[in-house]
């Protein structure tokens, strides 16, 4: 079921996307008076699953959900229509029209992508406002992994700042390192500030094991699973684990791991039950549980809540959308440096499809919604033939030079971009079924 739900979002966000960007082609087309053969969500080799006309346009459902086009007259795309471009050119066509305007309808789905982004954002902020995790009250300090730990932090540490600067949002410190380069971290350890120097080579350690740090939260029971073994011993819902056969387990995380070490074995589980400390012996199942459930670790945090008016949530939309172009942007530039090893880490549907959460959430899908039509927008206007980039490229050295490129040359790009692209998705989705496989 989880599966389904998360392919459910997927197609539902990407089909949405897709739409709004070929809008954006088909708007512009029709504001300068070009004709639109089709306009297609989903492509349609051989048959469509279902197809309408109206006036000069065909629109249509196709059965391979891989993306959508809209086919304008007397314009070389993924159609590789060669016999109309071997006729003489018609006034209604994308080759008659000015070089200003053939720009713009190439533009308009990227153009669309974008606002659209930024409506979502502001209609989120709006409806649910902000919430986030300030670094100053992660009270419990953080949980590390063995990134974290080679480079000296331990469990329980409280992040102060970085290179000496506050960071607001506790989900920020990764970023502000990948992204903006900290080369140190201040944290508190019981008391005594230390200075904890960021490797080199940390980007490419991060990348490859999408694992650094979280903020650590005691395990305190919520409830029993029936016939619990830890319920059986004596356990209660409020205590709090506080260790292991003896082995300190003051953090979530250390007690699911402990714990799992001792498959139908009995262990000595220490709580402390309203600062009263006890002791119970429980049988571990065979699975490694002992049959109990934490709290939201949400309930031991106190976290910021920021509402927006309805004007006021539009500049924060905007706001928010542009800071994630700037990150994708990053993003992008992480792929292409080789040291950090980040082209590794390329997914294709199935690394997109795992963003969005197993369960139905609409503040998430409409987040995941607004942060893909980002992605779909700075993708599409890289210069590279077969994108929107590509074209707008090729009209930017016709502007600067005066001179059209030829048909002919045309289509070998378009040719060379396809094949690119082909190969870019077949490396994307390898690296999402061989991750299936590895794990």
């Amino acid at each position: 079921m989880t599966i389904l739900i998360k392919a459910a979002q997927l197609l539902l966000s990407l089909s949405i996307l897709v739409i709004i960007h070929e809008l954006g082609h088909f708007t512009f087309a029709k504001v300068f008076k070009t004709r639109v053969e089709k306009f297609y969500l989903f492509f349609n080799p051989w048959f469509s699953l279902f197809k309408f006309k109206r006036g000069e346009t065909e629109y249509g459902l196709g059965w391979l959900p891989l993306g959508g086009y809209v086919k304008i007259s007397g314009m070389i795309d993924e159609s590789m229509d060669k016999d109309q471009m071997s006729k003489d050119p018609e006034p209604y066509e994308f080759r008659s029209k000015p070089s200003g305007q053939r720009l713009l309808i190439m533009l308009g789905g990227v153009m669309f992508n974008v606002i659209f982004a930024f409506l979502v954002y502001s209609m989120i902020l709006f409806a649910w406002g902000e919430k986030y995790l300030p670094t100053e009250n992660a009270k419990f300090g953080i949980m590390c992994d063995t990134i974290a730990l080679d480079m000296g932090m331990q469990h329980g540490d409280k992040i102060i700042t970085l290179d000496h600067k506050k960071v607001e949002d506790f989900h920020d410190i990764v970023p502000e390192i990948v992204y903006n380069g900290a080369k140190t971290i201040q944290v508190d350890r019981k008391g005594t500030v230390i200075d904890i120097p960021v490797p080199d080579d940390f980007i490419a350690q991060y990348i490859e094991k999408k694992s650094f740090i979280n903020y650590a939260f005691p395990f305190v029971i919520r409830e029993f699973i029936k016939d619990s073994p830890a319920e059986i011993a004596g356990v209660k819902v409020g205590d709090r684990i506080t260790g292991i056969n003896g082995k300190e387990t003051l953090y979530y995380d250390l007690v699911g791991t402990e714990i799992e070490k001792y498959k139908d074995e009995p262990i000595h589980l220490q709580v402390d039950r309203d600062g009263e400390l006890l002791e119970f012996t429980v049988l571990v199942d065979s699975d490694g549980k002992a049959g109990i459930y934490p709290l939201d670790p949400k309930t031991f945090f106190e976290l910021k809540e920021i509402e927006y008016g309805f004007f006021a949530s539009i500049p924060a939309g905007v706001n928010k959308g542009i800071n994630t172009i700037k990150s994708y942007l990053k993003d992008l530039k992480l792929v292409f440096t080789p040291e950090t090893k980040a082209y590794k880490s390329l997914g294709g549907f199935i690394a997109i499809g795992n963003i969005f959460p197993g369960q139905w959430n609409w503040n998430t899908f409409w987040n995941m919604t607004a942060f893909l039509s980002i992605m779909l927008a700075v993708l599409n206007v890289l210069p590279i033939p077969a994108l929107d980039g590509g074209h707008v490229l090729f009209l930017i050295v016709e502007i600067i030079t005066g001179r059209k490129p030829s048909d002919k040359f045309m289509e070998y790009a378009q040719i060379a971009g396809m094949i690119f692209l082909l190969a870019l998705v077949l490396y994307a989705n390898g690296n999402d079924i061989l991750k299936l496989f590895t794990r």
